[in-house]
């Protein structure tokens, strides 16, 4: 299945104004509008993946639903973590009794997701809730909390470098092909290296997005260099992929032994894998966590979405440092936009109300034998989350499950 998506990094707060802090003006404020947006795309994506008709068929729905695949949730753990960032101080970390409480507020916020994550788990739905991840993602992550934008930058790098090969080192040690666990609750072992979202090749998301927070998003330069960034890491990942498995003797045809495995069309410029295969329950679920690709080492080169392979961790890290620079330069640019694009922002605002409202509902809604989902399904999905997010956001600030979350972590306070 996929991510993420994630868990929607919407549970901190959305603007320094909320945290009791300076407004940071006119574009701060559009900068933040411009990451709910984000999330709100994300959220969509993952929508996608998760209810929406197989990818891979003629046009441009096929298109669409081909992007979505795994390159939402990889969106979601970018934001992950500008979360981390945003609770920590996300220009300049948090020191002192300041410091101390952060810290004590992402561990409240971690456990909550680990247990949350696996009560959704235990559904026993067809999708993988990136949830427990989340929450060990925030945990491995925070004792990186007062590093900048370049060494962050740099330990993602590596950690995208070495852990997939690790991962693969460590399968036959593990219990072989991983990510086919579904319905069963997260265990450290899951969420390690067996889960939809193993934490060794999916931190290095986490990582890039606090490197990304770091940085003064104010600035139109800096915005320029980050998008420059994305469209390399796109082209390094997918370019490199194409290349490689044409080059390595051997490569493509182990590609393509895979993509038949997984019931997959021929390899796409911008592979992703499709729907559950026939005799699996409605919705229709992308099990792009398979690990196919990463059986064998010429598996390794594709680029494929939540193939756990370096070059494609690499591609969808670019695609959403774009995605995010995109969001913030037009919600700055183009102010009349905002508008519009309000009730995209307001499911942005409320992503984890959002994310366990559809994996609820595709529990409720389960229909055996199902094995594609049409596209009113997804439609209705996305109308409803986004009606139900615009009229709570006409009264709260926050999301209900957001609201829980902070007062949870309210918790923090006490720490001296």
């Amino acid at each position: 299945m996929t991510q993420h998506a994630d868990f929607p990094p919407a549970d901190a707060p959305s603007s320094e104004r909320e945290r009791g802090e300076p407004s940071p003006g006119a574009a701060g404020e559009g900068r933040l509008v411009g990451l709910d947006l984000a999330r709100g795309l994300a959220v969509f994506g993952m929508y996608a993946v998760h209810v929406g008709p197989a990818p891979g068929q003629d046009g441009v729905i096929g298109y669409l639903m081909e992007l979505a695949q795994g390159r939402s949730s990889a969106l979601f753990a970018v934001l992950a973590g500008f979360a981390v960032a945003l609770i920590t101080g996300r220009r300049t970390p948090k020191t002192g009794l300041a410091g101390r409480q952060a810290v004590a507020k992402v561990i409240i916020r971690a456990v909550i997701l680990l247990a949350l994550g696996t009560v959704l788990t235990m559904t026993g739905t067809p999708v993988v809730p990136i949830l427990a991840f989340y929450g060990l993602f925030f945990l491995l992550v925070l004792p990186l909390y007062r590093l900048g934008a370049k060494p962050l930058a740099l330990i993602a790098v590596g950690w995208a470098v070495v852990g997939p090969q690790l991962l693969y080192a460590l399968k036959p040690v593990v219990g072989g092909r991983v990510f086919l666990s579904y319905g069963q609750a997260d265990g450290p072992l899951s969420l390690l290296f067996t889960g939809g979202y193993p934490a060794l090749t999916w931190v290095p998301f986490v990582i890039a997005g606090m490197a990304v927070a770091r940085c003064d998003l104010a600035a139109t330069a800096v915005r320029i260099r980050l998008a420059l960034t994305g469209v390399a890491l796109a082209v390094t990942g997918y370019g490199g992929s194409w290349l490689a498995v044409r080059l390595v003797p051997g490569a493509a045809e182990a590609v393509r032994k895979a993509e038949q495995g997984s019931g997959m069309s021929s390899m796409p410029s911008m592979p992703s894998i499709p729907s559950m295969p026939s005799g699996s329950s409605m919705p229709s679920v992308s099990p792009d966590s398979i690990g196919i690709f990463g059986d064998t080492p010429a598996g390794m080169l594709a680029s494929a979405p939540h193939s756990e392979a370096t070059l494609s961790i690499v591609a969808a890290t670019g695609v959403a440092i774009l995605v995010i620079t995109a969001c913030l330069a037009v919600m700055d640019a183009f102010p009349r936009l905002h508008r519009l694009a309000k009730p995209v922002i307001a499911v942005g605002s409320m992503s984890l109300t959002a994310y366990v409202y559809h994996i609820v509902a595709i529990w409720l809604l389960n229909t055996e034998g199902q094995t594609a989902s049409p596209l009113y399904v997804l439609l209705g999905f996305i109308a409803s989350v986004t009606v139900l997010a615009t009229l709570w956001s006409r009264f709260f600030q926050r999301g209900p499950l957001e609201w829980l979350m902070g007062r949870a972590t309210g918790i923090a306070r006490r720490v001296q």
